[in-house]
C-alpha cells in the first residue's frame, strides 16, 4: 500500500473501498483506492482477488454470476465476464443504451439483465454496513492507507469467523 491510496477532494483526504461479497455479506476481496478513482477500472482487480477454498481441491476463482451497479457497466468488464463464462447481472447505463440504439443494427443486441439476481446486489451494501459497524472504519480515523486496509481485513476476518457454525 502506498500513500497514493489517499486521494484529495474538497473534504480533504479520502479513500474508496472496492468490495466483493458472497450472498451472506462476507467479504471475498477488498481493494482500497483514492477517493476520486472511478469504479469501473477496479472491477477486474477486485474480481481477480477472489479465491474461495472448498473442503478439497484448488481454490475456486470463478463465480457463477456477478452482480454490480451501473458504475461497472462497460464493454471491457462484460467482455471479460463473457470470456470466463460468468453471468453479468449489471444493468446498462442510459447513455450506453442510447449510443447502442443510435448505431442501429451495428450497435449490437441489448444487454440481458436478470432482475431476480439483481435483487441480491444489496449484499454488497449490507456487507459494507457490517464493516462500518466499527467506528474507526466508518469515520476513517486511520491516517495511513496501510492501517486502514489492515482494519478492513481484520473486520472481514471477524465477519467470516462469526459466520462459522459453532460446535
Amino acid at each position: 500500500m502506498t500513500a497514493a491510496e489517499l486521494g484529495r477532494s474538497r473534504g480533504g483526504l479520502t479513500s474508496k473501498v472496492h468490495l466483493a461479497t458472497d450472498r451472506r455479506c462476507r467479504p471475498l476481496s477488498i481493494i482500497l483506492t483514492p477517493g476520486q478513482a472511478a469504479d469501473s477500472p477496479r472491477f477486474l482487480p477486485v474480481l481477480k482477488k477472489i479465491k474461495v477454498r472448498g473442503p478439497v481441491g484448488r481454490p475456486r476463482t470463478r463465480p457463477d454470476a456477478v452482480a454490480g451497479d451501473k458504475a461497472y457497466s462497460s464493454r471491457a468488464n462484460r467482455a471479460h465476464l463473457r470470456t470466463r463464462k460468468i453471468q453479468a447481472v449489471i444493468p446498462e447505463k442510459a447513455d450506453q443504451k442510447a449510443n447502442r440504439k443510435k448505431r442501429g443494427s451495428a450497435g449490437g443486441r441489448p444487454v440481458s439483465h436478470d432482475a431476480t439476481l439483481y435483487k441480491d446486489r444489496n449484499t454488497v451494501e449490507r456487507g459494507i454496513n457490517k464493516i462500518k459497524e466499527w467506528r474507526g472504519l466508518a469515520t476513517r480515523y486511520d491516517k495511513t492507507p496501510e492501517s486502514y486496509a489492515a482494519g478492513l481485513h481484520l473486520r472481514g476476518s471477524i465477519l467470516w469467523l462469526r459466520s462459522l457454525p459453532t460446535p
